[in-house]
């Protein structure tokens, strides 16, 4: 993990200073002097060599100080934790939306396959795909808040407006769970040990629950937990559509201002969490499969 976490921050660190503009320009203004530039590079610390500046970063990294944003002069770990906890409650929301139905409908169309029901979920399932974020949410929008007024179309005020983001934000991942679940189904329910327990007698929802679906659920244990770090880092189109102060406005706002600090901190911020939430899937593998085993 630390080797991945540091070469992560050398990738972003670099790409954030290739970016075209300048901070010092940015924050000084178009009718600033050449002597109020430097000046502020100076106090940025933009005036030293790149490699020199990295390691520096590296060292206020490991002491736990993500610097001070250019733009507001606060602090980075304050401007994250600041939005970082509502784009967690929309990220999980999601998921859990994902997850509930993407699972359900994968084992109802996978048990009953070349049903009616498995075509139509995976018709649904290849639109949630094609769908894009932003064209769904305004679509939503449209209906449930301006149309039937059930929803608030904006905001992050109270549990009725997490309602129309979650929905959007996951409906790529309830369609990849979905199409994951049945698939892995399918080569389960084929397997021989499925087979002896239907000649034992067993009732058919006996031999999915107890048997089936505990094998069937590896693979799709792994793309929930690679979605859940997917949806932290991608819910930018979401927040701006919906108004949604997370993370992800944060960051965009931070690139258009150049504004490194903050940029590094929230990517950093994103990679270490999807990092340790592929490390929470492995240890569940264990779990699901006792024949797998860590040493």
């Amino acid at each position: 993990m630390i080797p991945v976490i540091l070469g992560i921050s050398l990738i972003i660190f670099t790409v954030v200073r290739v970016i075209p503009g300048d901070p010092a320009y940015i924050l000084a203004g178009p009718h600033a002097t050449q002597e109020q530039m430097d000046q502020i590079r100076a106090q940025l610390g933009l005036d030293k060599h790149p490699v020199t500046q990295y390691f520096i970063f590296l060292k206020h990294l490991f002491q736990g100080d993500l610097g001070t944003s250019t733009r507001t002069g606060l602090p980075v770990i304050r401007e994250i934790m600041t939005r970082f906890p509502n784009t967690l409650v929309l990220a999980l929301a999601s998921i859990l939306l994902a997850t509930v139905f993407g699972v359900t409908i994968g084992i109802i169309a996978g048990v009953k396959q070349n049903s009616k029901f498995d075509y139509l979920s995976m018709l649904v399932a290849l639109l949630g795909l094609s769908m894009p974020v932003f064209w769904l949410g305004l679509m939503l929008m449209l209906l449930f808040s301006i149309q039937l007024g059930w929803f608030p179309a904006v905001g992050a005020d109270s549990l009725k407006h997490i309602v129309l983001p979650a929905i959007t934000l996951g409906a790529n991942s309830t369609a990849i769970i979905a199409r994951m679940t049945r698939s892995s189904m399918l080569e389960v329910i084929r397997l021989d040990y499925i087979r002896t327990a239907r000649a034992k007698g067993l009732a058919e929802k006996v031999v999915i629950s107890r048997h089936a679906l505990k094998n069937a659920l590896i693979p799709v244990v792994t793309v929930i937990g690679l979605q859940t770090g997917t949806l932290l880092g991608g819910a930018v189109l979401t927040e701006i559509v919906f108004a949604w102060p997370g993370i992800g406005r944060l960051l965009v706002e931070a690139i258009l201002s150049r504004d490194y600090p903050v940029v590094q901190g929230v990517v950093l911020l994103i990679a270490t969490v999807f990092i340790f939430v592929n490390l929470i899937v492995d240890i569940l593998y264990s779990y699901l499969d006792p024949r797998i085993r860590y040493h």
